[in-house]
């Protein structure tokens, strides 16, 4: 008999570990796939998948989500939820890279770690065929975790997965998966609820300001929304450390058009001042750096310039309103309204 390979989209979250388990305790053989997002809240290595697939002992395959990602982002065909999490053109996203993989090395279908009527928007059933149709993946994606919920699969009907050791798991609650967890034994579970940073409030203002005054949009733009407080004056963005390894990181990523603004006597952030180089855009990004800075009271030096620091500016310490007006979102406590978790 021809030796069964199926590719399983692993997150690294505990529904699509327990999927895996199912699947490997089948006999067949797991290809695991992650596509890394710059969302991911996780880890960096690619939201503790590799992690998990090092505890469930299966190879891992890795892509990027790169420049078609933010294109659909921008734009996504099915909206967004309640910020900027475009979840059912995500998932679409998701499975045409892994169908594209799947066809290269010959796996015998694909599965995932969804649950019927977890997710509201992306896992509901209409939500679920609408995404095989749009991936021309009707028939081929195994949810081990609710298929005796759903239509057989090709590969139930072709025999390669016995649907009789599948599951009929539906809803929100986390007690079915936490119960088989402990039968497989399952003691780690790296992210086990996963999390995306375009379902947090604060973090979709910053998406929002980025694509409506930038047409070109790089996963560094990206990144760099995770560091620092972000400010908008204008055509100008502004962007200020919250401690010595965000004005590191500052530093090391500021481009030759940039200028970044820092005090030369006292303790405070590196600030980055992106955009038309104004007398106004200037003052105010010195501003901005004095308010976070140790300085109390008074007139304040700033030094600032692109590849060397080697211009001052006395500026006054603002007051707070001032600051708070020219935030975008608020990302030093963020708040996550309605969280999202990955499968």
């Amino acid at each position: 008999m021809r030796k069964v390979t199926a590719v399983g989209l692993l997150s690294g979250g505990l529904d699509s570990i327990l999927a895996t388990e199912m699947i490997l305790k089948q006999g067949i053989e797991v290809i695991a796939f992650n596509v890394r997002s710059p969302f991911c809240l996780c880890k960096k290595d690619g939201c503790a998948a590799v992690d998990a697939a090092k505890q469930l002992n299966v190879p891992l395959k890795m892509v990027v989500a790169g420049n078609e990602y933010l294109r659909m982002l921008r734009n996504p065909k099915h909206g967004y939820g309640k910020n900027m999490n475009p979840c059912i053109d995500c998932r679409i996203f998701l499975f045409k890279q892994a169908k594209k993989y799947a066809r290269e090395i010959g796996a015998s279908f694909l599965f995932t770690g969804e649950v019927l009527d977890e997710r509201p928007m992306s896992q509901h059933y209409s939500a679920l065929k609408l995404i095989e149709k749009e991936t021309g993946l009707e028939g081929q994606i195994l949810r081990p975790l609710s298929a005796r919920l759903l239509p057989e699969t090709d590969a139930e009907k072709n025999g390669l997965v016995d649907r009789t050791k599948l599951l009929d798991i539906q809803g929100r609650s986390r007690k079915p998966q936490f119960k088989l967890a402990e039968e497989f034994n399952l003691k780690d579970f790296p992210c086990p609820s996963g999390g995306c940073l375009l379902t947090y409030t604060e973090y979709a203002k910053k998406i929002r300001d980025l694509f409506t005054h930038k047409k070109r949009i790089t996963l560094p733009d990206i990144t760099l929304l995770r560091v620092g407080r972000h400010f908008r004056i204008g055509k100008n963005k502004i962007i200020t450390g919250r401690d010595e390894t965000e004005n590191k990181t500052l530093t090391s990523r500021q481009t030759k058009t940039d200028f970044s603004f820092e005090l030369p006597d006292i303790v405070g952030p590196v600030t980055i001042l992106q955009g038309p180089k104004t007398k106004k855009a200037i003052k105010t990004a010195a501003q901005i750096t004095a308010f976070y800075s140790d300085a109390k009271t008074g007139e304040v030096n700033v030094n600032y310039g692109r590849e060397k620091r080697n211009q001052t500016i006395v500026v006054s310490l603002p007051d707070k309103t001032e600051v708070d007006k020219l935030r975008v979102g608020n990302d030093d406590k963020p708040k996550k309204k309605n969280p999202k978790h990955t499968t």
